[in-house]
């Protein structure tokens, strides 16, 4: 299936990585027609072949064809069409494994010719979920120590060119000083991909490194290769009989599970390796700076805190799942030392020792007597290794301790010496880094430990909560009636009224809510969070949560209800104005998002809220603080603000969303300077375009202005996960880029966001897309009964992938209770992928008829030099090429009950001629004859999968067409299908895994 090349010029690397990746290719179809052919028959593999074989070259779904796929298919019976769904979904994870190899291959091709940057010859590129994270350059001159021919997004590209550009030295160090990137994971349910298929993908790349050393290795024998090929047929064939679904809805803390794996197997010990890049880089550079602390990129989670939506994450949940993530870095803290005990064998009779360190093994013996007992004869000369015992026994003990604590018990030996804090074991360690290095030694194995230490703590992520704010107002409104402390509900208070009843109340130190809970289930679950929010800051310091999100936040009295309800569990002291708590408002819709420059502004208008991010009233008054143990601070003078792409994008489209979140940037940071507060925007992307996913690098350098400022915090969610951090190279990649765009959109912004006249023009797009998207999205009478039959999405709300529903709980089956990622996740299953490009044509096309010449030539310079205008016109047509109209068609002319179909078709040429129209202006504006001309990988990726997606998805049709039938068989009387439901909902999600996987997206 795979065509040959010609052998000649073979030396050429461009030519060389191409045949690489069609030897792969071949490969992995020889040995995935195999394993079928072992599986399941000739016959079936002849049926697939002739299936791809009905696509256009493009592999696009044509009408003709159609007929004839479809005929081939209902043929089938259900074993057969499931085969055949499996296969196709193995072929595209296969294909996945094999293009990411490819781009390794690439990537260290072009590290391999710069003898400067050998350092690090493990920066890899990867096509692998290609809507995350999209190479920015295409090529690498022959000049490749010149900032422009290095690679974009490494920080080996950006120092060079900051020198260049004549960035200020001292700026420069004052940026990297509080550099502050921060990547959170959440559990949202778009990784479709069962951790037993991706240990599975794992081992399957494993084996395929070692052909190619096998291969390149010149000693090794043919034999060699030929066993691997074997082995790797082998993995593939238990690939095949391992199941690809979910066997159970997974719980919270599976889910915890899952996201604590990508910590356990690379980010863990991969993460050292990000700061010596930086650091080394910039050295190159600017020898004099001072690189940044080893923590400037952490993690956070919500895996385990997220409460909005998902009634399964209780406070218990959000305890054990703290205990969890420290004993998770605990024992791999243990197993460091132990390494280190084996490793720093340092005897007194060759090298000195420095009095602080045998001061601290005085006071060890003292309160560690069994381990001085048991070691101090075997270790007498060897003062490391008898120091490095203590600490063992230290974090054992605090391992044992924290066992306890995860099955609430109350732990054994509390006067046994034990850790506190991951402050405490840093100190320990710096003590022996201290004294190797003032007597002349070096030890990496330690720095990396305590680089670890640093980046980790004792609690590995920050735990972010975050609850809708209704359930607090329903809350607050539930105790004071049962108080009856106003005259009136608080639900019937306006919001000035209720502003003032808060503000009021903030300020008394008369408790509000009683000891013994005697309210509803739900208000005592909020009332109890805030109360385990404050055990866990008690037991593992305030790092280990300290923000509290506010989803769907609308007002000011949306933050105080937070802040109310945090002084009630010691969170905040009123007399100090100083808290531990810092409550985030999430605005989402485009409403929310227009009102946040108000909200906001009010908020620093109020004395005590402006105190509380000051430090309190001390700090502001210039004041010696008054000490109160049981209060810390946060960092003074920073407001952090969540901003939400999902429901943004499902309220008004792609085009409007974006520029919307984008003016809401501009304004929240100017609001925050004339206060002098520092602002932390809070990106809440999604793995898809439709929820603010795309490329990492070009969405951050597109951000307003001065919005940036060397801080930022991003949502990682789903499939991303695996996509981004499956593999050391992948996850080290990624952290770098996002990183130098950070320090790039910092340092050098275009000043193009600032044009007043471009601002006006980009709001009339804006505004026209909106209108043009909500015409068919929420005024079309027909469009909510097409979305919910032509689509899958009610077949995607049984897949078992997360403990969240699929829908927020109102009870109703509209577009305002369906979450954003089932409605994205469906139309990426029917090829039209309409939430990321709807309503972009028409608003384009309505300014060219003002001036169609000028106009064109507006939008084209935009494209060139506007970052913003670039990102959104890049993720456009990033998506339009993988939409197949044709296919769509399919799933309407299928899909629809016959009584239906007229009035769909017309929904359905609504939508085709939007396509084509926004299709027809991207090429324009772009200057490309096809879409995705400007990156050939993507281009090449696209097409290599429309073959294999296209009679999958005939397949999906077939199965979920008698699916429904059989739904809507009467219960008795006649049987109508020979297959019972079970067995064909099984194949339609199966279907939708494959397709999930050609596609590399969910939601």
């Amino acid at each position: 299936m795979i065509k040959s090349m010609k052998a000649e010029n073979i030396d050429s690397p461009v030519l060389h990585s191409e045949l690489f990746l069609r030897h792969r290719l071949q490969v992995v179809e020889e040995l995935w027609e195999t394993v079928l052919r072992q599986e399941c028959g000739q016959e079936m593999v002849d049926l697939l072949r002739q299936l791809r074989n009905l696509c256009s070259p493009e592999g696009q779904a044509t009408h003709h064809q159609a007929a004839s796929a479809v005929e081939l298919i209902e043929q089938l019976n259900i074993n057969e069409a499931i085969r055949a769904a499996r296969a196709f979904a193995l072929y595209f994870q296969l294909i996945n494994i094999i293009e990411q190899e490819y781009e390794q291959k690439q990537q260290l091709t072009r590290y391999a010719i710069q003898p400067e940057q050998k350092l690090f010859p493990s920066i890899i590129y990867t096509t692998n979920q290609r809507e995350e994270d999209v190479l920015i350059t295409k090529e690498v001159g022959s000049d490749l120590m010149t900032p422009e021919t290095q690679q974009k997004g490494s920080f080996a590209a950006l120092f060079p060119l900051l020198f260049q550009l004549n960035v200020p030295p001292q700026q420069i160090q004052r940026l990297i000083s509080q550099l502050d990137i921060r990547l959170v994971f959440t559990a949202h349910p778009t990784e479709i991909v069962r951790h037993t298929i991706r240990d599975k993908q794992r081992q399957v790349v494993h084996l395929l490194q070692k052909m190619d050393d096998s291969i390149s290795h010149a000693g090794s024998y043919p034999w060699e290769t030929a066993e691997i090929k074997e082995r790797l047929l082998e993995e593939i064939r238990l690939w095949w009989r391992t199941d690809e679904l979910h066997q159970f809805k997974p719980t919270v803390l599976d889910e915890v599970d899952y996201a604590l794996h990508y910590f356990q197997e690379v980010l863990f010990d991969g993460i050292t390796q990000l700061y010596k890049r930086f650091k080394y880089s910039l050295e190159e550079t600017f020898p004099w700076l001072q690189p940044p602390g080893t923590n400037f990129c952490s993690f956070g989670s919500w895996v385990g805190s997220d409460r909005d939506g998902n009634p399964s994450v209780t406070p218990e949940v959000t305890w054990k799942t703290a205990c969890y993530q420290r004993k998770m870095v605990l024992d791999r803290y243990i197993k460091s030392v132990k390494e280190l005990i084996t490793l720093l064998s340092v005897s007194m009779q060759w090298s000195d020792v420095l009095p602080d360190l045998l001061e601290s093994l005085e006071l060890d013996q003292s309160q560690l007597s069994s381990v001085y007992d048991s070691l101090a004869l075997r270790f007498r000369q060897e003062p490391y290794r008898l120091k490095l015992s203590y600490i063992l026994k230290r974090l054992e003990n605090t391992r044992d301790r924290n066992l306890a604590l995860y099955n609430r018990e109350t732990p054994q030996n509390e006067d046994a010496h034990k850790y506190r804090s991951g402050t405490e074991f840093l100190a320990e360690l710096l003590l022996i880094q201290r004294n190797l290095r003032e007597t002349g030694l070096s030890c990496r194995e330690l720095e990396n430990l305590i680089c670890q230490v640093e980046i980790f703590d004792f609690n590995l992520t920050q735990l972010d909560i975050r609850q809708e704010s209704s359930r607090h107002a329903d809350a607050i409104n539930e105790i004071l009636e049962y108080l009856q402390l106003l005259p009136q509900s608080y639900h019937e208070l306006s919001e000035e009224q209720r502003i003032a009843w808060l503000t009021a109340e903030l300020q008394t130190r008369r408790p509000l809510i009683p000891a013994e809970l005697p309210f509803s289930e739900k208000t005592n679950d909020v009332i109890q969070t805030f109360r385990i929010l404050r055990s866990l800051q008690q037991e593992f310091g305030i790092n280990i949560c300290q923000t509290y999100i506010i989803s769907m936040c609308r007002e000011v009295s949306d933050v105080l209800e937070v802040l109310l309800l945090a002084k009630e569990s010691t969170l905040f002291d009123p007399v100090l104005a100083v808290g531990t708590i810092r409550v985030v408002p999430l605005f989402e819709t485009v409403e929310d998002l227009q009102r946040s420059r108000s909200v906001m502004r009010q908020l620093f208008e109020l004395p005590l809220y402006r105190a509380m991010l000051a430090g309190g009233y001390a700090a502001i008054n210039n004041t010696e603080a008054q000490t109160n143990p049981s209060i810390a601070t946060l960092s003074p003078n920073l407001q952090e603000v969540m901003l939400g792409y999902s429901d943004s994008n499902k309220d008004s489209g792609f085009l409007s969303s974006n520029w919307e979140i984008h003016k809401a940037q501009k304004s929240l940071q100017k609001i925050a300077e004339s206060y002098g507060v520092n602002l932390r925007i809070f990106h809440g992307r999604g793995g898809s375009v439709g929820r603010g996913g795309g490329p990492a690098y070009e969405a951050i350098l597109a951000q307003p202005g001065n919005s940036i400022s060397g801080r930022i915090k991003i949502t990682e969610q789903g499939e991303v996960l695996a996509s981004k951090y499956s593999l050391l190279d992948l996850a080290l990649y990624h952290l770098e880029t996002i990183t130098t765009a950070v320090i790039q959109a910092s340092l050098l912004g275009t000043g193009f966001d600032d044009i007043e006249p471009w601002n006006e023009i980009m709001e009339e797009l804006a505004h026209a897309s909106r209108q043009h998207y909500r015409n068919l999205i929420y005024e079309q009478p027909d469009f909510i009964d097409f979305f919910h039959q032509v689509t899958p999405i009610e077949e995607i709300s049984q897949l078992q992938i997360s403990s969240r529903p699929a829908r927020r709980p109102s009870g109703k089956k509209d577009l305002s209770s369906l979450r954003a990622i089932p409605w994205v996740f469906s139309w990426t299953q029917t090829r039209f992928l309409l939430p990321s490009w709807y309503g972009i044509g028409t608003a384009l096309q309505k300014f060219l008829d003002e001036e169609p010449e000028q106009h064109l030539k507006l939008l084209r310079y935009f494209y060139l030099k506007w970052p913003f205008f670039k990102m959104v016109i890049s993720k456009a047509e990033m998506t339009l090429a993988k939409v197949d109209m044709e296919m769509a068609r399919h799933y309407v002319n299928e899909l629809s009950n016959p009584e239906d179909k007229t009035r769909f078709e017309n929904v359905f040429e609504q939508i085709s001629r939007e396509f084509f129209l926004t299709r027809d202006l991207v090429l324009k504006i772009t200057g490309h004859e096809k879409l995705l001309d400007g990156d050939p990988i993507l281009q090449r990726s696209v097409q290599l999968r429309n073959g294999t997606i296209v009679p999958l998805g005939f397949i999906q049709v077939s199965l979920l067409k008698r699916l429904r039938q059989s739904k809507n068989a009467p219960t008795t009387g006649v049987i109508h299908s020979r297959y019972s439901k079970g067995e064909l909902l099984r194949g339609a999600l199966l279907t939708i895994n494959g397709i999930a996987a050609g596609m590399r997206n969910t939601g």
